[in-house]
């Protein structure tokens, strides 16, 4: 199965400087000095955080040289003052990717701003191969690009669907079927923002996705209110527990592998332990086969 989003509504590019400037101040609001080995003056402290001169000095640069980078302006920066900073603010992996992005964006290709994402025919053909495993080709706008019919009877027929609607953010955000279906649905909608956040890094000339973005931070104050946290992450692996309306409750390990041809795109997969009872009723999905779907109360 699979199925290509139409086009979004028009949006702007995301503003780049706005996005450096944002992101830097929330991860110095979020250290204390005693998180960096500075005294802690109490009171006299009256923004939260470290201020900009005590990260200034933790990343060996000027006071001045910091405070023009977290007003946006990183065109000259070098790699080298970025990996400083970097560990000043005690970023992860992917914050540090993330901030590079913003400071430093990569020159891309020209294409057509609503380009589509193509699925080769030999993935879609390995979807079909992957009997009882559930899983879906992803794009980075959170598309849900193609899928097998063991990912249609774990997450709903999303044939039925839109095709602008087969969007992992707009089903969380916008589906209270999805709601019910993940157990632990906050922490799935944080997964979401954060990778919607790494690839509007990325890509911040992609009118599609500040469409989305824009669309949801309009109809969802849960998207807008973790939009504004500006965390980014990238999660490969772990485990999610799903409440299935017919077989109850599955834990499934899941793993995500990006295509070394379109890192645009990932492959997921969802597995059960063996001979567990998540296995069991993975299994009862698997023989139940189109009916399965087709009782499934969602999209």
């Amino acid at each position: 199965m699979d199925e290509q989003p139409g086009a979004s509504a028009a949006g702007r590019p995301l503003d780049r400087r706005a996005e450096l400037s944002e992101f830097l101040h929330s991860r110095r609001a979020r250290l204390k000095p005693q998180d960096v080995g500075l005294p802690d003056f109490g009171r006299h402290r009256r923004v939260p955080g470290l201020r900009r001169e005590e990260l200034a000095q933790l990343a060996g640069v000027s006071v001045a040289y910091y405070t023009r980078l977290e007003q946006g302006n990183g065109r000259n920066v070098s790699a080298e003052v970025l990996d400083s900073i970097a560990r000043a603010l005690r970023l992860t992996d992917a914050e540090h990717a993330h901030l590079s992005h913003l400071a430093k964006p990569k020159s891309h290709k020209k294409r057509p701003a609503a380009r589509q994402q193509q699925v080769r025919s030999s993935l879609r053909q390995l979807l079909d191969t992957m009997e009882g495993v559930p899983a879906y080709i992803g794009g980075r706008r959170a598309e849900i690009l193609a899928w097998n019919r063991m990912a249609a009877a774990v997450f709903g027929d999303w044939g039925q669907l839109p095709p602008a609607e087969r969007n992992w953010a707009r089903l969380v955000f916008l589906h209270a079927e999805y709601r019910d279906l993940f157990v632990d649905w906050e922490q799935k909608a944080i997964d979401v923002v954060c990778g919607l956040r790494m690839n509007a890094g990325c890509y911040p000339d992609d009118l599609r996705l500040s469409a989305l973005v824009g669309e949801l931070s309009v109809k969802s104050e849960e998207f807008r209110q973790l939009w504004a946290t500006h965390d980014v992450k990238e999660k490969s692996h772990g485990v999610k527990r799903l409440h299935h309306p017919l077989v109850g409750d599955l834990s499934l390990n899941f793993e995500s592998f990006r295509l070394t041809d379109d890192s645009d795109q990932f492959l997921a997969t969802y597995h059960a332990e063996a001979g567990s009872p998540s296995a069991e009723s993975l299994r009862l999905l698997a023989n139940w086969g189109a009916d399965a779907t087709r009782a499934v109360p969602w999209p």
